[in-house]
């Protein structure tokens, strides 16, 4: 059978080096999210390009035999420095793990791709990189089609719920609820974050002592509809509450 070359252009949302040397990454990419194996490339001109959150051009060869697609080639296309601060960069790894998770290999998302990209730049560029993650976060969830239940209480389905689901990330009514409702502003953004622009959910910032329960609700709504996100554990802003109780 023949085998395949093509020329892809992506992010790396994952890297990982194998004991004999060789890259696998991850790229997402507008024609959908792929796995491919850089052989030797720590010790060659792709280690440096291959780097997490480069946007890179590849060309790929596969054989119908191979799981995995090899990397030819690599030229770097695009690069965000400022992601390496400590102050951006676990958002942004957060970001690409949050990617890698939702979305699976070969689905086409040119929509996903522009929406992560734009995140990138948004964490890379703005001086509030935390709302950055947190908006893009749950319009990313959106796009993928996994939208927590913020109308009707999660558990008995009465209207307007305004109470933290400390299990499922979603929203209860005061009767099904342990905990005290959420401030306005914090129960406004859970309400329509999905819906919202991205402008105007950046024009409207959550006070930063409300984004703990925010942080918490995303990383329990993800954790059961999607599974678990090792990310949440790098938020040095909220790690006191990224981990389940």
């Amino acid at each position: 059978m023949r085998s395949r070359t093509a020329n892809r252009s992506g992010v790396v949302i994952r890297r990982r080096v194998l004991p004999a040397g060789d890259i696998i990454v991850t790229l997402l990419t507008p024609q959908g999210k792929l796995k491919a194996i850089a052989r030797g490339g720590v010790r060659g001109p792709l280690s440096s390009r291959l780097n997490l959150f480069h946007h890179v051009g590849v060309q790929l060869y596969q054989t119908p035999q191979s799981d995995l697609a090899t990397v030819k080639q690599a030229v770097l296309e695009g690069a965000l420095p400022r992601l390496a601060e400590p102050e951006r960069y676990a958002f942004a790894h957060l970001m690409a793990e949050f990617a890698d998770a939702l979305f699976q290999e070969g689905e086409f998302s040119e929509q996903a791709f522009d929406l992560f990209a734009g995140a990138l730049r948004g964490v890379a560029f703005q001086p509030d990189p935390e709302w950055v993650a947190l908006v893009m976060s749950y319009k990313l969830l959106g796009l993928a089609g996994i939208v927590p239940q913020t109308l009707r209480c999660a558990r008995c389905g009465a209207p307007n719920p305004a109470h933290p689901d400390p299990l499922g990330g979603q929203l209860l009514c005061g009767g099904c609820a342990a905990l005290p409702p959420y401030p306005p502003e914090a129960l406004d953004f859970l309400r329509q974050a999905v819906r919202r622009s991205v402008r105007v959910s950046m024009d409207s910032p959550v006070p930063g002592s409300q984004r703990p329960a925010l942080w918490r609700a995303l990383e329990r709504f993800v954790t059961v509809q999607v599974g678990g996100v090792q990310s949440w554990r790098q938020l040095v802003p909220t790690a006191d509450v990224a981990v389940p109780a």
